[in-house]
């Protein structure tokens, strides 16, 4: 099933919840400085990790019977960070073969897994200010956009982008390949892109200067009620298909770096998503920093 046909065809879909975080609470398991979770893929212990944490959302949706969208670890693996790293050249190729080698083993027909891929922003995903214009944008992620568009990675997913301009220059350069896309957002919690642009504009804004718009938007690593849908043009929900969301309603300047968990209610949590999904027809859903396995059974139990 192709990620278009599973938009199509399904009202509700699960995605991952934290995946690096709960690595790094580990104690047999050392993220790397820049490339995070991704190098994992080559040790044992590692990938063992990675693995248990994606069967735990795995084992959620085949019980439940739901359509999952997994991504492949490579997050900011960009071809500065691999050089400078020292990893090897084919790391976003691999960390896509072993998400597929998940999928293939674990995918059904009453519960289908979609493997994707993910982009991230050159720098602070949290910082607008650093996030790079459209021309340069294009010239900088081109390199792993074209890696990742060479895998069988089902949908590519341009995650956290703090800013329209970089996400258009993704955009731009997602649009020459064959593969569904999807710019999902950072916003605040007056449901704007951390570079002050309102979300149904922001998405306005690539919709129409993309040569190919993406398949969807989605926002991640915000609380389900920053995006303030009661206060939406209803246009903007024919286009937002999807959020992870965070476990806590803090703002991200008191979430960045914080030790402890931060996290409200499941409770609250969990309406808010509903709601989404209920009343507005978000279809993804899946979680961000603070959550776990535990926030993806509430969804797929109270559905």
């Amino acid at each position: 099933m192709t990620f278009s046909t599973l938009l199509k065809k399904h009202n509700t879909i699960l995605s991952e919840c934290a995946v690096s975080e709960r690595l790094r609470r580990l104690p047999d398991v050392e993220l790397h400085p820049t490339l995070f979770n991704t190098p994992l893929i080559y040790n044992q212990n590692g990938r063992q990790r990675l693995e248990e944490i994606y069967l735990s959302y795995i084992e959620v949706a085949r019980k439940g019977k739901f359509p999952l969208l997994l991504c492949a670890p490579t997050w900011r693996v960009d071809r500065v960070r691999i050089e400078e790293a020292g990893v090897p050249h084919s790391i976003n190729h691999d960390a896509v073969e072993f998400m597929r080698g998940l999928r293939d083993r674990y995918s059904s027909a009453a519960s289908p897994i979609i493997a994707g891929a993910l982009l991230a922003p050159r720098n602070d995903c949290y910082s607008p200010e650093a996030a790079l214009g459209r021309e340069e944008s294009a010239e900088v992620h081109g390199w792993q956009i074209d890696q990742l568009a060479a895998t069988e990675a089902e949908v590519i997913i341009a995650q956290t982008m703090p800013a329209v301009s970089e996400s258009l220059g993704m955009a731009d350069r997602l649009g020459r390949t064959t593969k569904p896309y999807v710019i999902s957002f950072v916003i605040d919690r007056t449901a704007r892109v951390l570079d002050a642009t309102p979300l149904a504009e922001a998405v306005d804004i690539i919709d129409q200067e993309a040569a190919r718009p993406p398949a969807g938007y989605m926002a991640n690593c915000v609380y389900p009620t920053f995006i303030r849908a009661d206060q939406q043009p209803p246009t903007l929900f024919s286009r937002l298909i999807g959020i992870q969301a965070n476990s806590s309603s803090k703002d991200h300047a008191q979430l960045d770096g914080a030790e402890a968990l931060q996290q409200d209610p499941l409770s609250d949590w969990g309406r808010e998503m509903l709601q989404l999904n209920k009343e507005y027809g978000v279809k993804i859903l899946g979680g961000c920093c603070g959550t776990d396995h535990t926030y993806l059974r509430y969804l797929a139990e109270s559905l």
